[in-house]
């Protein structure tokens, strides 16, 4: 890694008095300071405090490491029924297959090209058994035992379908030309609520954005996407000016300092959402992104704190995501954008 080569040995200068005064600056071994390339720094953060899973995926994504790894890796937390749990998403504790879990396990096989064949449609067979009477799913699933949860993910025993939850996972399959019977009601639960939205808050955007991404329809989607741009702008549910962004309203429930800016809902170019955004706004979400890096390497999470294992667990998630936008845009050493700012484009189905 950048920053561990050894140094090379000086042939000292022998003392020729016993009064000569030892060197007032001293000399720090190069293996001992940090590296400062943003993604350098990045990888020794992920080193020292990732779960193997985001380990594997960083090495994928950044290394040119293998696809099996991750693959494997993220097999440690399927449950027999085909879906996920053992806290795949770091705000669900304990073994039960939970939807965040499912929409967490999606992002990752989109990522690595292998969202289709057995496992898909043992997953899809498990979301049919466990969707409520809209054909949608929920954010928590009561259990048989009270495993630890997020506050702000309470549960409930007739727990209603949800946006939130359902955007993503409809738009992952979607996205990768998955058919399944399920997905028949789930679509048309999402584009019920999406273009039904009259107050929202930022997560329920990104879920919608997530959905409009993947999906067929493209027209369709492109109007929705259009009002859904209006609505965020007019609820001020994004952080236009991050030097100003004390101003901006936290939506009810949000941590002190959680609000959303532009990468978090365009977090690629190809997103409908990069449309919502002058090329200056951007420029100036993708600046702030850039400077978010922590001393340590890894990038904050902003959420309230409310288990200590959530909490390290998820910074390296964020850390990857946002490295991910970050390359996307061309904001890394590798980037292709020389000004940082990539122009809106369609988002192709695989």
């Amino acid at each position: 890694m950048p920053g561990d080569e050894a140094s090379p040995q000086t042939p000292q200068t022998p003392q020729t008095s016993q009064t000569s005064q030892p060197s007032r600056t001293p000399q720090t071994p190069q293996a001992a300071r940090p590296p400062q390339d943003p993604l350098a720094r990045a990888e020794r953060f992920i080193w020292l405090t990732a779960r193997v899973l985001e380990q594997r995926r960083f090495a994928f994504h950044f290394l040119g490491g293998a696809a099996d790894p991750v693959d494997t890796a993220l097999g440690s937390y399927l449950n027999p029924d085909g879906g996920y749990g053992h806290a795949l998403d770091p705000d669900l504790r304990g073994p039960l297959s939970q939807p965040l879990h499912t929409a967490h396990a999606l992002r990752v096989l989109d990522s690595l090209g292998r969202c289709s064949g057995q496992r898909i449609e043992r997953l899809c067979r498990h979301l049919t058994g466990v969707s409520t009477t809209d054909g949608a799913l929920p954010v928590v699933f009561p259990g048989p035992r009270d495993y630890p949860a997020a506050p702000y993910h309470p549960t409930h025993d007739d727990p209603p379908g949800e946006l939130l939850t359902t955007g993503p996972v409809v738009g992952a399959l979607h996205r990768n030309r998955v058919w399944h019977a399920w997905l028949f009601r789930a679509t048309d639960f999402c584009w019920d609520r999406v273009e039904n939205l009259r107050h929202t808050h930022p997560y329920e955007v990104q879920s919608a954005v997530a959905f409009l991404d993947g999906i067929p329809d493209r027209a369709r989607a492109a109007a929705a996407a259009d009002r859904l741009g209006r609505l965020v702008r007019e609820q001020r549910l994004v952080v236009l000016d991050p030097v100003r962004r004390a101003e901006y309203p936290e939506a009810p429930g949000y941590a002190p300092g959680e609000r959303l800016h532009p990468h978090d809902f365009a977090r690629r170019p190809e997103s409908l959402a990069r449309g919502w955004f002058t090329d200056a706004e951007l420029r100036r979400s993708l600046d702030f992104l850039s400077s978010e890096q922590q001393p340590d390497g890894g990038w904050p999470v902003r959420r309230r704190a409310w288990a200590p294992g959530s909490s390290l667990e998820r910074r390296p998630i964020a850390t990857l995501e946002a490295l991910l936008t970050l390359r996307a845009y061309g904001r890394l050493p590798d980037g292709r954008s020389p000004d940082g700012v990539s122009p809106p484009g369609p988002v192709p189905p695989r």
